[in-house]
């Protein structure tokens, strides 16, 4: 750690006063020699977060990732041909028709490819052990590109065209590193040069205020811009104004971009981003808080311990086994394989695993600037999740940088460290309209949309048939099983109209359908649920995008299970409505086992089949789905091929094809109430799921309709109930629209939690007919509870609660 600065290089670096600079004493040539080595400390640092630290160039996987840089530096040196369009023959960033916003966009991405290129010869130049170390054949070219760019294209005299990002933060960053990378052989009046550059594109004004791009991490990634621009080009000012800038980013919001206080994170305003944007921001502040860590400038804001929270708060829960979850990645589930090279020189894949990886160095990264226990905690998060991602290894992924290598091999590495198991519970997030739910040898989540939280995202020609993944999409993974179902190319070649857990209408859509950024929200209040941190009862109001679809549709997540209930569905728009149970990624092979109530079905593709009066179903070496009472469910399996380029226009062409077992629920062209009901049993085996299915009494649904849903296990002391509209429902009674969640437990005890989802009650009463002897505990918002052969309970204003629960304990009397 650099060693925290001297009272006269604080004052010569932020002062700016001649005031200040002359009460330190130092001579005029002694203050430009101070001020040089302050500079030349944060270049040294930057390096060594850029470069990477602590591993041996000699032994892997760092030996073959370095002759791979090498390789790819070689190759990018010897195909560079400078022509007044372009500095390679394969990327243009002459713009023939700036009005054209596509168009532009991709012009505008080649010129942060140009920079990304030389930042991939600049590191194959510093790094040991790519056979390119110092060679001044690469030297060359280098510089050749930096002035090259700068005089065709990254000037102060360029209009912007195409995407902001590309001028504000994808160019200038990659520019900065290759000019502290390279600082020494750049003469000053170049350096002069590209900081007067950025200064065009990037001035002081684009943290002037907290709107717009300049919120969460498109912030943080601005104020980096601005903090290298400090670092290059010797500007205090620079420098304060980027650790200044990145407060706004440490609070939490109650609207917008940022963190909440229930641990969500959204990025353009309407999107839940925790693992995509929310990657982005964690990496970001890391690097910068270790940059100017020790310094004059170090982030001193008591608040960015908000971001040290949000680690276990906000991120972790998103991470399952090396993976961050889909519902919480917005456009970018659709980047799984770019039609274009890295600039590493390979083919840009990404998927869950991927995704999450950079995460867990991050931690690791921003863990050196916590409190020690924290520190360790993450770290044996990280070392939990690097050993248990088997589909993915994190210590072999090539997408992931040195650096973010280097980090997690320490971490694989340290012996101190004791890996963290994955933790059990529930964990609802109503500011984004989230949930997860964990369990012993598996994880899961649902996705929904509200009147604040958008269907889904599409922009930038991404993510174009993501429609219906807020329309309760229900993930799950297992440990060792099923990891990848959602990394394999699930993406490109899955129905976009029957994801796992969707009620849909089959009207077909366009690409980008709702617009884009997020601009599409449905016109619904009552979306969330009450947890008691183990057990949850979710539901969402669901109205169809660009369709007269409505349906009320509920989870109650319990121990071994999540029960799903589906009722009130109507629509009229001619097209067929369909519940999707499930849809399976199989793989290439999809040979995968499939029986129901004990029949083995075919396991070669295709095939269809009506499953009437089907009362359990099992998908060999993924889990089982029960049907209370029976249920007729179609099912099929096909093969079915698609390109990443059909939901990304920047995606690969190429074909690619994938087997899947579906089943869903059929409610016809015109359902007036249509409904559904099942069991999902991650895990568990065909005889497990058959013996379930013939225990009668382990469920009990006490309402499925389009005023209440709610069930009752009575073996777990559970019962769980939405009420869309008040009412009774076995023995609780609402006077208002909410959620509710009993526990019942063997000491004699139960807790009861309680949520107004729509954010709107100014009073609720619920009445339990059980006897209780006495409340326990109970929360500020809890007015009255009367005791005795039942419960009363009255609650005051919840509409200021933003949806969470109200959590009442109490001592159960004689019945």
């Amino acid at each position: 750690m650099h060693a925290p600065w001297s009272r006269r290089a604080f004052l010569l670096t932020t002062g700016g006063s001649a005031l200040a600079l002359s009460s330190s004493g130092l001579l005029p040539a002694e203050e430009a020699a101070a001020a040089d080595d302050a500079y030349a400390a944060l270049r040294a640092k930057w390096r060594t977060l850029i470069l990477g630290e602590g591993f041996s160039p000699t032994a892997e996987p760092f030996k073959s990732r370095l002759a791979a840089l090498g390789a790819t530096a070689r190759e990018l040196r010897d195909t560079m041909a400078p022509a007044p369009g372009s500095l390679w023959p394969d990327i243009s960033y002459a713009d023939p028709d700036p009005d054209t916003d596509q168009e532009s966009y991709g012009y505008s991405a080649n010129v942060v490819t140009g920079y990304s290129r030389l930042n991939t010869m600049a590191r194959a130049y510093c790094q040991p052990g790519t056979g390119l170390t110092g060679d001044a054949d690469l030297r060359a070219g280098i510089l050749t590109g930096l002035d090259h760019l700068y005089t065709r294209v990254y000037h102060e005299d360029q209009a912007r065209f195409g995407n902001w990002y590309s001028w504000q933060i994808g160019a200038p960053q990659h520019l900065l590193d290759v000019c502290v990378l390279m600082y020494d052989h750049l003469p000053s009046a170049r350096l002069a040069d590209y900081c007067r550059a950025v200064d065009h594109f990037v001035p002081d004004s684009a943290v002037g205020s907290y709107t717009g791009t300049s919120t969460g991490a498109n912030r943080v990634d601005l104020c980096r811009v601005l903090a290298l621009r400090g670092v290059v080009g010797g500007s205090a000012a620079k420098i304060a104004l980027a650790a200044g800038a990145l407060s706004p980013v440490f609070p939490y919001v109650t609207s917008g971009d940022g963190l909440y206080t229930d641990g969500s994170f959204i990025q353009h305003t309407t999107v839940p981003y925790t693992g995509s944007y929310g990657s982005v921001l964690l990496g970001g502040l890391g690097m910068l808080f270790a940059l100017l860590r020790g310094s004059a400038w170090e982030v001193t804001d008591a608040k960015k311990q908000i971001v040290f929270d949000a680690v276990e708060k906000a991120w972790a829960p998103f991470i399952y086994n090396g993976l961050v979850m889909d519902g919480v990645a917005g456009r970018a589930i659709s980047r799984g394989l770019s039609a274009s090279a890295a600039s590493d020189g390979t083919k840009i894949q990404a998927d869950d695993h991927r995704r999450g990886h950079p995460v867990m160095s991050a931690v690791v990264l921003l863990g050196q600037g916590a409190s020690a226990a924290e520190n360790a905690r993450w770290r044996g998060l990280v070392k939990g999740w690097i050993r248990r991602d088997y589909y993915s290894p994190p210590l072999g992924d090539s997408s992931l940088d040195l650096t973010g290598l280097a980090r997690l091999q320490d971490v694989a590495d340290d012996a101190s460290v004791s890996a963290v198991a994955e933790p059990t519970g529930h964990r609802l997030f109503p500011d984004m309209a989230r949930a997860t739910h964990r369990r012993p040898g598996w994880a899961a989540s649902i996705s929904m949309a509200d009147s604040r939280i958008t269907y889904y995202e599409t922009g930038n020609g991404e993510n174009l048939r993501g429609w219906h993944t807020g329309s309760g999409m229900l993930y799950w993974w297992g440990d060792t099983y099923a990891n990848g179902q959602y990394s394999d190319a699930f993406w490109p070649t899955v129905d976009p109209y029957r994801l796992p857990g969707i009620t849909a209408s089959r009207k077909t859509l366009a690409d980008a359908a709702g617009g884009d950024w997020g601009a599409s929200m449905p016109d619904v209040k009552w979306v969330g649920g009450a947890s008691d941190g183990q057990r949850a009862s979710v539901g969402q109001y669901l109205k169809g995008l660009q369709s007269t679809l409505r349906a009320k549709k509920s989870w109650f997540c319990l121990d071994d299970a999540i029960v799903c209930l589906g009722a009130g569905i109507v629509c009229t728009d001619g097209a067929a409505v369909e519940t999707t149970v499930e849809n399976r990624n199989l793989g290439p092979a999809g040979t995968t086992s499939f029986q129901v109530d004990g029949a083995a079905k075919p396991t070669t593709a295709p095939w269809t089949a009506t499953l009437t009066g089907a009362r359990w179903a099992h998908i060999g070496g993924h889990g089982g789905y029960v049907f209370p009472g029976g249920a007729t469910v179609k099912a099929l399996r096909e093969e079915r091929t698609g390109r990443w380029s059909d939901i990304n226009r920047g995606g690969a062409t190429t074909p690619i094809a994938r087997k899947y077992l579906t089943m869903y629920v059929d409610h016809g062209t015109a359902p007036t109430n249509g409904t559904y009901a099942y069991a999902l049993m991650p895990g568990a085996s065909a005889a497990q799921t058959a013996a379930r299915s013939a225990d009668a009494g382990w469920l009990q649904i006490l309402a499925n309709t389009d005023a209440q849903q709610g069930v009752s296990v009575p073996s777990l002391g559970f019962t769980g109930v939405n009420f869309w509209f008040g009412g009774t429902v076995g023995k609780l009674t609402a006077s208002a629209p909410c959620s509710v969640l009993i526990s019942e437990k063997s000491d004699g005890t139960a807790v009861i939690c309680v949520s107004d989802p729509m954010r709107a009650q100014t009073s609720l009463t619920l009445t339990w007919q059980r006897a209780v002897s006495a409340v326990t505990a109970r929360p500020a918002t809890l007015t009255s509870a009367v005791t005795g052969a039942s419960l009363k309970l009255v609650f005051g204003n919840l509409s200021g609660t933003r949806g969470a629960g109200q959590r009442i304990s109490v001592k159960l009397g004689s019945s």
